[in-house]
């Protein structure tokens, strides 16, 4: 197959016969198709290619698209060519100018803990005695609770028996528009064994910091708000 730039690819279905993603940019791809909801035929179709074509992409790390095939994905998918190659990694996010005419709307609690999900990464917010720490953690909310995984001797238990904070946000550099969270709440380390026990199985994975983290703790938010920056 002649791919739109006219180099010559493998066919598209000799992709991974399982369909997973593969490589950095088939991965990066694939997420964020998955953050706007879109399906592979409708991200095709947006940037004018066969979903054969993007399945290949998705699927070979090996695939070098030319920089018009890239303009159009980054197009398509509501984002920057950087963000799809893993140029801005190690970049804090929203490096971009101010959208004309933006504005802070605030997000009602459903909608706040429809952004939260059921799991990701979020901000841990903690005061101990040499003042504030923010630390990111992995968690899942399970029964309308912030659970995350720790040491007994790190950041983030020191959380017990405090009043803490926590955020999760999503930058759209892009479109320089986003949304941010904050949870509040009281948080406990989980000490009951059949507790802790149900929140393994239902924890969607370990913390990516790896290590020995056995520690489970519980924050029960009281109060949640939400901001969206619209143009």
């Amino acid at each position: 197959m002649t791919e739109p730039t006219g180099r010559t690819t493998t066919p598209p279905d000799a992709a991974d016969a399982s369909g997973t993603p593969r490589g950095d940019l088939g991965r990066r791809l694939a997420a964020r198709r998955a953050q706007l909801g879109l399906t592979r035929e409708e991200a095709a179709e947006r940037a004018g290619m066969a979903p054969g074509y993007l399945r290949y992409l998705e699927g070979h790390p090996e695939a070098a698209p030319g920089a018009e095939v890239l303009l159009r994905l980054a197009d398509a998918l509501e984002t920057t060519v950087p963000d799809l190659t893993g140029g801005t990694v190690d970049q804090p996010p929203g490096p971009g100018q101010a959208a004309r005419g933006a504005r802070f709307e605030s997000i009602g609690t459903e909608e706040c803990r429809a952004l939260l999900g059921d799991h990701g990464v979020g901000r841990l917010a903690v005061v101990p005695e040499d003042g504030p720490v923010v630390v990111p953690v992995n968690y899942t909310v399970v029964d309308n609770t912030i659970v995350f995984r720790t040491a007994a001797n790190a950041t983030p238990a020191l959380a017990d028996g405090e009043r803490v904070a926590f955020e999760v946000d999503r930058i759209d550099d892009a479109f320089s528009r986003g949304w941010s969270v904050l949870v509040r709440g009281d948080a406990h380390i989980v000490t009951d064994p059949g507790e802790r026990e149900e929140l393994a199985e239902r924890a969607y994975s370990g913390p990516w910091a790896g290590g020995t983290r056995d520690v489970w703790v519980r924050l029960a938010p009281d109060a949640v708000t939400g901001r969206r920056i619209t143009a």
